[in-house]
This record gives structure tokens, C-alpha cells and sequence, in this order.
């Protein structure tokens, strides 16, 4: 069994044990171990082999002995017993947006199903709201719930994929000979989910490059290995792709390998155009004599009569038109942004203090931070009452003290948006912040014109200055945002003012690149945030700014990028 078996036979033990009924800590120990087991730089197996296993992090001696038994059997006889306990086809319904282990005991032993399709069928027949705590409302919410997942993707997320990749290619630059390296495809153009890992890199002797990819530390098994392409998959299941190609060709490499396949299409007419073929080889002279190769992408481009054009735009989405006019944006960069306006300390559910977090804000340099610590309403992230708003506006005045004029610390909020469209704190206190972030988290499955009226209704709110992850989506875990109507909530922020999100945190992204170029397109106001809860978040700011990128958005389209002197002033006004 592979890493990813392992965490995966943890999971499900978790889950069978979570229906079962089994005390919170017991679950949870399996989830850790198996998110451990997932993380491991290493075969788990050669940990097993050095007698090692209760050094991997949340794995004590119990754990231990059911890794050594199911490595030794292929099978563990605690989980053979719990699924005689409990079905194993339930723990797939934890998949199910509002299905809790409890309501998912209630169902089967009430209904006695055990399937997804036989809950839709009871679902549709009227079944489930007849069960005790249940109701229309709750088995509407599971035929949605069920809906929703055939729409997943079972995509990477880019931000599981990304600094995997960052590391293949340090590793892969480290190889004599290997004149450059870039990931290509869905990954280099940014996009918030990718398929398999596709890498290129230059080499006159792809020898030594091909060996260093298939003994990359994690691999599992290699899939395949040619003279100029590789595959390997990892220990948790991931897949990377490697093709090796001359110097003097690695331009159109890149660029044919990175697409989109619609961005090509359209390249390679204009090749036509001009007489040439182009391929990810060279651009060959379609009277037959002889070819232009391209070491860059810059002078793949140049031949097609273009200025490069990056990666993010590269969705045939009007940027060849562009370029061809001079219209191109001068994209943001991350080294415009001088400001986060969104994260968050110890006092709701952050790991640093006021001081500590300011202090690694300004080392990146920001010289505005805003804590919008959690409203009152979010409970489960220790959320603050008004009290304690005026203890930790204290606390700000204390650190900005200590700091000086080097960074302008700003006290805000993230603000619950709740089910029935009220917000957590009276007009006059928000008035009195210096900003507010208002935020949808619960009630995401709410029908579309109630959620999209409560999120305008806070839209419209003098005192809110920006909605926070506008759609709640999530994509890590997977889930899907609310049904909003967008077309609406971008008309009321245009008439308010208010400024949109794209929260850079991998696990959201949200806004999407679609809709934030709509929103730019509306003179919508943009910000950049990180929803940072440690340091370490603070360096995901660059996946958000991807997403600016692939929105088509420059530095004047985000208020994050303008000098703390305007962006301030914007602040004020809005009151």
C-alpha cells in the first residue's frame, strides 16, 4: 500500500467511526495521522521497513499497528469489523454538502439505505422530511447536496499543485546541463484547479535530467520513461509529466505545452497567415525552406508579428486582439500590492498577535494592514463581541505605537452576513471602524434569490466597504459556492462602490477570474486580500494575484496597489 491508500483507509475509518457514533477525539486522531501519511516526503513503506512509524507527526502506537498490519496483510481486521458496524457506502454521503454523521445514522437505520442512489430515491419520494428533525427544507438541501457533487472536477487545486511543482523544477535546475525548467499548461496560466502536473526543460542530454525527474523523492512508481518524456506518480497519488527538449527549441515548447488549446488555434492561423506552420518544434516555412526555431517564447510571438503575451491571459478570451492592437493591460504584479485589508489575529481564530502580525505584514512590505477578525456571530471561530472589539482596537493603538508611521495598522471586522439577512453589529459601531469586510459563510444552499437579496442587502450597507470571498466557495475541501445571481450582485456594488474580494487563499480564490474581470469592466473597485491566520499565509498572496492577472486587472483596478495616501482617503470617504 502506497501513502495515499493508507491516508485514504484512515479517512475511512474516521468517517465509518464519525457515523458510528465514536467520541470526537478518536476521529480525529485518524485524521491526522491520515493527513500526515499524505504530506510524507517519503514512502511510507521505507519508514515502516527502518522501524520508524510513530516518528511520522499524530501517528502513536495504536496507529502504528494497524499501518504495520494493513502493510504486512493488505487488509486490517478493526476495519473489516467496523463495516460489518456500519455500511462502508456512507462514509461517501460525508461527501454530501449538510450531511452530518448524525443525520446520516438517522437516514440509515430509519430507511435502512445504505447508497447515494437510494437516498435520492427517498429524497424524491418524499422520504427523508418525514424522519425526525428533518422537513422539506432538509431533504431539499440533500437533493441539491447530491446534485452537486457529479459537478465536481477532481481537478488539483492550484495550490496543492503549485509549490509541488515549485520544488520539481528546483530540484530539476540543479541537474548539470539543464539550461532552464517551467511548468506548463492549465498550472502556468494559473487557473484554480489543474489536471496533471506537465513540466518542460531544457537540455542538450536528457539523460541525466530524465534520471534526476523518476528519483525525485515521493515517487511511487514511474509510469513511463522515453528518451524525451517521462511519467511519474507520487506517493499520495499525484501525477507529473516531464518532456525534455533542445535549447534552441524550448520557446515554442513552452509555449505550445502551456495553451490554452484555443489560444493555440488561434496562433497557429496566424502562422498561416504568414506562411508558417507552427508546431511545438519550430515554425516551419509552409513553401518547404527550412524552419525558424525559437529558444523564447518572447520570439515565438515576435515571429506571429506579437508582443508576448503571459500565460494567464492566454484563454482566447480577446487577448490575441489585443496584442494585436496595442491593447494588451499592463498586468498586476504582486510587487504592486502594498496593503492587505483582511486577516486575522488572536483574538477570533488567527496563530499571531496584533504586534507579531503587523510586524510580518510590514517585513513583506505592506504598509497598510486591516484585522478583520471574525463578527460575534462566528462562533466557532471565536468570534468578538463589541466589547472585545473596543479591548482589541487597544491593543491596535499599543502596536502602532510600537511601529510607528512604518506600517498603518486599521481596525476592522469580518463581518457576518447571517441566514436572514441581518449583520452582526449595529450601524453605529460599524461606523466607528475604520473598515469592514462582510462576509457570507453560513446558509450557502440557500434558493438563489434569498441569498443574492442578502448579500445586496449588505452590499448596500454605507458602513460595508468590501465582500469578503463573495460566493463562499471553497476548494479545498471542494465545495461549491452559493447560487447567487451575479448579474445583480455586481449592479448593486457598481451603484454602491463597494469594493469585491479575490481571496488569495488557495482554498478559496474567490473571486473567480471570469467574474472579476466583469467587475472591472463595471468599474467595480477590486481587493486583493490574503484572509492570512498565520505568517506563513501572508506568502499566499501571489495565488490571488494570479487570479487578478487572469481577470485581465491592472494596478489602478485594485485598491490594494494604491498609495496608502488614496487608498486611506477612499476609505474615509465611503465613512
Amino acid at each position: 500500500m502506497n501513502n495515499r491508500q493508507l491516508s485514504d483507509t484512515f479517512i475511512l475509518i474516521a468517517n465509518l467511526s464519525e457515523i458510528k457514533g465514536e467520541i470526537i477525539y478518536k476521529t480525529l486522531a485518524y485524521r491526522k495521522a491520515a493527513e500526515s501519511l499524505l504530506s510524507l516526503g517519503r514512502d511510507v513503506n521505507e519508514i515502516w521497513k527502518e522501524g520508524q512509524l510513530e516518528e511520522i507527526p499524530g501517528v502513536g502506537k495504536a496507529i502504528s499497528e494497524k499501518i504495520d498490519e494493513l502493510l504486512r496483510t493488505g487488509s486490517l481486521e478493526f476495519l473489516e469489523k467496523l463495516e460489518k458496524e456500519v455500511p462502508p457506502a456512507l462514509a461517501g454521503w460525508l461527501q454530501v454538502p449538510g450531511l452530518g454523521p448524525k443525520k446520516i445514522a438517522l437516514i440509515w437505520k430509519e430507511l435502512g439505505i445504505t447508497t447515494l442512489p437510494e437516498l435520492e430515491s427517498a429524497a424524491r419520494a418524499g422520504k427523508v422530511r418525514s424522519l425526525p428533525g428533518m422537513g422539506e427544507k432538509s431533504e431539499a438541501q440533500i437533493l441539491a447536496g447530491i446534485e452537486s457533487l457529479a459537478r465536481r472536477s477532481g481537478r488539483l487545486p492550484l495550490g496543492v499543485a503549485y509549490p509541488l511543482v515549485q520544488g520539481i523544477i528546483a530540484a530539476l535546475l540543479k541537474v548539470p546541463g539543464v539550461r532552464e525548467a517551467a511548468p506548463a499548461g492549465s498550472l502556468r496560466r494559473m487557473r484554480p484547479t489543474v489536471g496533471d502536473l506537465d513540466i518542460l526543460a531544457a537540455a542538450s542530454d536528457s539523460g541525466p535530467v530524465m534520471q534526476a525527474f523518476t528519483s525525485l523523492p515521493g515517487v511511487l512508481r514511474v509510469l513511463g520513461r522515453g528518451e524525451t518524456k517521462a511519467s511519474i506518480e507520487f506517493n499520495d497519488g499525484v501525477r507529473a509529466q516531464l518532456w525534455v527538449h533542445p535549447p534552441e527549441r524550448f520557446g515554442t515548447a513552452l509555449q505550445y505545452a502551456t495553451g490554452s488549446k484555443d489560444h493555440n488555434v488561434r496562433l497557429r492561423e496566424l502562422a498561416l497567415e504568414k506562411h508558417l506552420s507552427l508546431s511545438e518544434h519550430a515554425l516551419l516555412k509552409t513553401d518547404g525552406s527550412g524552419e525558424i526555431t525559437c529558444a523564447t517564447e518572447p520570439e515565438v510571438y515576435a515571429a506571429l508579428g506579437l508582443p508576448w503575451i503571459p500565460p494567464e491571459l492566454r484563454e482566447d478570451r480577446g487577448e490575441i486582439q489585443a496584442a494585436k492592437a496595442g491593447k494588451l493591460p499592463k498586468l498586476i504584479e504582486v510587487a504592486d500590492i502594498h496593503a492587505d485589508l483582511h486577516v486575522h489575529s488572536t483574538w477570533s481564530d488567527g496563530q499571531l498577535s496584533i504586534l507579531e502580525m503587523a510586524r510580518a505584514a510590514q517585513r513583506r512590505g505592506m504598509r497598510v494592514i486591516a484585522f478583520a477578525d471574525h463578527s460575534v456571530s462566528l462562533g466557532v471561530a471565536n468570534g468578538l463581541s463589541v466589547a472585545r472589539h473596543k479591548e482589541q482596537q487597544l491593543e491596535i493603538a499599543a502596536a502602532q505605537n510600537v511601529l510607528g508611521e512604518s506600517i498603518r495598522i486599521l481596525h476592522a471586522t469580518e463581518l457576518e452576513i447571517k441566514a436572514d439577512g441581518t449583520l452582526d453589529y449595529p450601524d453605529e459601531f460599524l461606523a466607528g471602524l475604520d473598515l469592514v469586510v462582510a462576509s457570507l459563510h453560513s446558509s450557502l444552499r440557500q434558493p438563489r434569490e434569498q441569498i443574492t437579496a442578502r448579500l445586496i442587502k449588505a452590499i448596500r450597507n454605507p458602513h460595508v466597504d468590501i465582500i469578503g470571498h463573495p460566493t463562499g466557495r471553497r476548494l479545498i475541501p471542494e465545495q461549491e459556492g452559493a447560487d447567487l445571481d451575479m448579474d445583480a450582485v455586481l449592479a448593486a456594488a457598481a451603484e454602491s462602490g463597494v469594493a469585491l474580494e479575490i481571496n488569495s487563499h488557495p482554498s478559496r480564490l474567490d473571486l473567480d477570474d471570469v467574474t472579476a474581470r466583469r467587475a472591472r469592466d463595471l468599474g467595480i473597485p477590486i481587493s486583493i486580500n490574503t484572509d492570512a491566520h498565520a505568517e506563513a499565509d501572508l506568502e499566499l498572496l501571489n495565488f490571488g494575484v494570479a487570479m487578478a492577472r487572469r481577470a485581465w486587472l491592472e494596478p489602478k483596478d485594485v485598491i490594494n496597489a494604491w498609495p496608502a495616501k488614496k487608498l486611506l482617503g477612499w476609505l474615509k470617504q465611503r465613512g
